[in-house]
């Protein structure tokens, strides 16, 4: 049994071993029909909250985009409101440019909201409001929110509890798997679409485009076979799923240029290890292109895969991934070659003590990232403990850099997984243990410090987390114990701590979360 990564292991091996006594559906049956749902229309605003000083004409309006579902055609009439303001304050105004849009074909309709205040008396009072804009055709009703922050200051104090979030992508494992869509907000969770079922294959792990077109899914069945499907995102919503590989991937990510599905697999010949594959894509379709497959082999012993724990940095210039008691590889990736054919010299970070386990991985988002992170169940003979590692990626290539203060606990014995957040401030670690620490990190060059900001609960097993595309939300799941997906804001007071918005009990078996790319 690997350390650190027992849930997910049971998680998936149940399920095979019960479809291998029972029987199982087809193993490359494609997905039924996900493009099905009730043709409607989605509203998201941009931006999602406006700073206005009082009688300002700049900076108050945000645009309003009206996107088809489902092949959906018709006007669409919009309205603007009020609905949160400061008590006995004079409100500001709600405006549309337009009163409606019509959809004729499949590309979205846009109309611009404005907020009015005024110097005059009486004066509108400086303070948080919420517009609420409606969307209205026949019976569909949709909603969208835009935080108005009337004030005199740069600062933008808009709570995030007044925002919908971006989309984002919940896998729930199992021989019954599922994929579903949802925004989140103070109201609760919206499903977009239809729920993705699954047919006769495990989920292990998921992968989003970094245009936002297409959500990769690796499964296993039974004879340890697998699989990696492709399914199409239009408006936040999943259409029909093909295979692009037949391969058992534990891990998948889509380099920047949306051109290579990058795989982990496990190496089952010669002296053991995993193999990193590189396969060629289209970036319109998300399928594979019929070009070559690139290999690069990993032999470092005690070398294993857990499931979902392979980054790539966002200059598309490496390719982390963790291998358990082998430590942590770092392979040099080129979207031009990205495994050249005499092989690939990689970096290996071995743990930091005898007898841990390195089970998670990430590293600074953007395209110039400073710092890479690898989560360990530290194998100290004192505490056991679990740990968060913090190296600076500009040491890659010679010895690594590690920041002040790292390794730090990570709140419990098994950090699943490491968030750092857009805006770099800030790295979140859940931990098997069923909470969330989130860390501040300061400093730049190569002299960096690491420190603990905050502990949140969470789940009793949390295995994945993301931040959603406004930067407002972030959001957790796992399948151990209630519940199984939390949502949370950052707190207004205290920077980096994160506050509870959302909590759902269902289902029982979430395996992985994705977000939609800005």
């Amino acid at each position: 049994m690997r350390i650190g990564s027992w849930a997910r292991i049971l998680l998936a091996a149940t399920p095979v071993l019960a479809c291998l006594l029972s029987g199982c559906g087809n193993f490359w049956q494609a997905p039924p029909c996900t493009s099905c749902a009730a043709a409607g229309f989605t509203l998201s605003p941009s931006p999602a909250s406006l700073t206005v000083a009082p009688g300002a004409t700049t900076n108050d309006t945000a645009t309003i985009t009206v996107s088809p579902v489902s092949s959906f055609t018709g006007t669409v009439t919009l309205s603007c409101a009020v609905t949160t303001s400061l008590s006995n304050a004079t409100d500001p105004k709600c405006t549309l440019t337009s009163t409606s849009v019509t959809i004729s074909s499949t590309g979205a309709e846009t109309g611009t909201v404005t907020a009015t205040t005024t110097t005059s008396s009486p004066a509108t009072t400086e303070g948080v409001y919420e517009f609420t804009i409606t969307g209205t055709s026949g019976s569909i009703t949709e909603t969208t929110d835009v935080c108005v922050d009337v004030t005199t200051s740069t600062t933008n104090t808009c709570s995030s509890t007044a925002v919908t979030s971006g989309e984002f992508y919940i896998l729930n494992g199992g021989t019954s798997g599922t994929i579903a869509g949802y925004t989140d907000s103070a109201s609760g969770l919206s499903r977009i679409g239809s729920v993705v079922q699954l047919t006769g294959v495990v989920p292990l792990s998921m992968a989003i485009a970094p245009s936002g077109k297409f959500l990769y899914v690796s499964t296993t069945s039974a004879g340890a076979s697998g699989s990696v499907f492709v399914y199409p995102i239009t408006n936040g919503v999943l259409g029909t799923g093909v295979v692009v590989t037949q391969d058992l991937a534990y891990s998948i990510q889509v380099d920047s240029t949306d051109s290579w599905l990058i795989e982990a697999l496990p190496n089952n010949v010669g002296s053991g290890g995993v193999i990193l594959s590189a396969v060629p894509i289209s970036p319109t379709e998300g399928t594979f292109t019929g070009g070559n497959i690139e290999k690069a082999p990993i032999n470092i012993t005690g070398a294993s895969l857990p499931y979902g724990q392979m980054v790539i940095s966002g200059d598309n210039k490496n390719v982390f991934v963790a291998l358990e008691t082998g430590g942590t590889a770092i392979v040099p990736f080129n979207s031009s070659a990205p495994f050249p054919a005499t092989g690939v010299t990689y970096a290996h970070i071995p743990v930091a003590n005898s007898g841990g386990s390195a089970i998670s991985v990430a590293v600074d988002p953007g395209g110039s990232p400073r710092l890479y992170y690898i989560g360990e169940v530290l194998g100290d003979s004192a505490t056991a403990s679990g740990g968060l590692r913090v190296l600076t990626y500009a040491s890659l290539g010679s010895a690594p850099r590690q920041a002040t203060g790292s390794p730090i606990a990570s709140g419990g014995l098994a950090p699943n997984f490491i968030l750092p957040i857009s805006s770099g401030d800030y790295i979140y670690v859940a931990d098997g243990g069923g909470s969330i620490t989130g860390f501040a990190v300061t400093g730049s060059g190569s002299a960096y410090t690491v420190a603990t900001v905050d502990t949140v609960t969470a789940g009793d097993d949390p295995l994945g987390m993301a931040e959603d595309s406004t930067g407002s939300y972030v959001f957790e799941v796992g399948s151990s114990g209630s519940p199984y997906f939390d949502s949370y804001t950052f707190d207004s007071t205290t920077a980096g701590k994160l506050d509870s918005l959302t909590t759902s009990t269902s289902p029982a078996t979430s395996i992985a979360i994705v977000a939609a790319p800005n």
